[in-house]
């Protein structure tokens, strides 16, 4: 705690701390998954660009065929734009936000152009960075893919599909509930809690190190029959992460193949992505669904893209427009509004995205310590964000990153 008072941006810099520096490290500068130094602030600032050098990953393969080459046009002036915070009012400019949000890499495009690239600490252009929450977004776009070629019907209860879930509280929820996370689950997403669900799920992952006799389920596919029912499914949304693994689970099954591979396929290749991703496993070896997806910054971005062009890229029809068009029609305003959500207003949820229609109508993917891709049509704009900010809700830094979006995009809109 009393580091997290004292460095900001600047002072808690990984290269500038020194972190796995050395031949070897010096004992002072050793980050080691045995004590979780890969997952607490300051060393998580390096550590969320080495991941696959902490926890074992699987390869999401670019395959063999062309990049999708995004042409450049870098811009002077959009550093000095300016907004107001949404939680002080103080004012900032988009190169003040980079700091205030602990960014380790940004990147702008404008209408397919890359009009701004910023790289900070130890992350760099190739760098694969851990991209937690957004990786949801990955999987519910491969599920909305499936449902728009009608071989995964949203209707369709979840106990029909993984008979393995019988027991637990996803077994009569449908499809479409686990995708708009309105399932009704006995499952907590507080980050700061060992004990809520998530920490659970993250034991069972071996995430980060188990607790001295830990007898609980060791992988993803053991842990998900575990959780229990608590109350009614599809009467409000409430983010839990659980519900991506689940929806791995049935997009793989769908499939045929493990979740990297559909992404490899359906994805990263036609996407014509520049470099493989690391994909975090569990102990079976199975992927991270819910958030432990590693690519580099400037294929997030080409992903952003598709999604603005609804599905088109390298020429072609890459993801059905049908799954594009149904995310961006959003999910229901009613069930997302009790979270009362205070930088959220007037938002919903679909498939994995967050829809922010007081935005340009914009959504996007979010993941914690400040990962995202921003997509606003009207200002024809894509952000791609990797950050490690010291907390990992995005409620932390949405009063400095939301206002900012809006920021560029209205400059984007005005100054062409």
């Amino acid at each position: 705690m009393a580091e997290r008072e004292v460095l900001d941006s600047v002072t808690s810099d990984p290269q500038a701390m020194g972190w796995m520096q050395g031949l070897p490290p010096a004992p002072g500068k050793r980050i080691n998954w045995a004590d979780a130094g890969h997952m607490r602030f300051p060393t998580h600032r390096f550590a969320f660009s080495h991941m696959r050098e902490f926890l074992p990953t699987a390869r999401v393969s670019r395959g063999n065929g062309p990049i999708w080459i995004l042409p450049e046009a870098l811009r002077d002036d959009l550093d000095a734009v300016r907004f107001q915070a949404l939680d002080d009012g103080r004012e900032l400019s988009w190169e003040q936000a980079h700091a205030a949000n602990f960014t380790d890499a940004v990147l702008v495009l404008h209408r397919g152009v890359i009009v701004y690239e910023r790289c900070f600490g130890v992350t760099r252009r190739d760098t694969p960075h851990i991209a937690f929450s957004v990786t949801k977004s990955f999987v519910g776009t491969l599920a909305e893919m499936l449902v728009a070629e009608a071989r995964l019907d949203p209707a369709t209860p979840v106990v029909e599909l993984i008979p393995e879930l019988a027991g637990s509280g996803f077994a009569d929820a449908t499809v479409r509930q686990v995708m708009d996370m309105t399932t009704a689950l006995d499952f907590s997403e507080e980050y700061t809690d060992p004990t809520s669900g998530i920490g659970a799920m993250s034991n069972a992952l071996a995430l980060t190190p188990r607790p001295p006799g830990y007898a609980g389920p060791t992988d993803v596919y053991a842990f998900l029959p575990t959780i229990a029912k608590a109350g009614e499914h599809g009467e409000r949304f409430t983010y839990r992460t659980c519900n991506t693994e689940v929806l791995a689970w049935i997009v793989a099954r769908c499939a045929g193949q493990r979740l990297d591979q559909v992404l490899s396929e359906r994805i990263w290749q036609p996407l014509g992505m520049e470099q493989d991703a690391d994909f975090l496993i569990d102990p079976t070896g199975m992927p991270f669904a819910g958030g432990g997806l590693n690519p580099v910054l400037r294929d997030m971005a080409r992903f952003g893209e598709a999604m603005r062009l609804e599905g088109r890229a390298m020429g072609g029809q890459a993801i059905h427009a049908a799954a594009i068009e149904s995310i961006r029609a959003g999910g229901s305003k009613t069930a997302f509004a009790p979270n009362n959500y205070t930088w959220l207003p007037d938002c919903s949820y679909r498939s994995q995205w967050w829809m922010m229609p007081g935005n340009h109508g914009a959504y996007s993917a979010r993941g914690i310590h400040g990962q995202a891709i921003y997509v606003d049509p009207v200002a024809e704009m894509v952000i791609a964000r990797f950050g490690s900010h010291p907390i990992a809700a995005n409620s932390a830094f949405d009063p400095t990153s939301l206002p900012a979006y809006r920021a560029l995009a209205d400059h984007l809109i005005q100054n062409g």
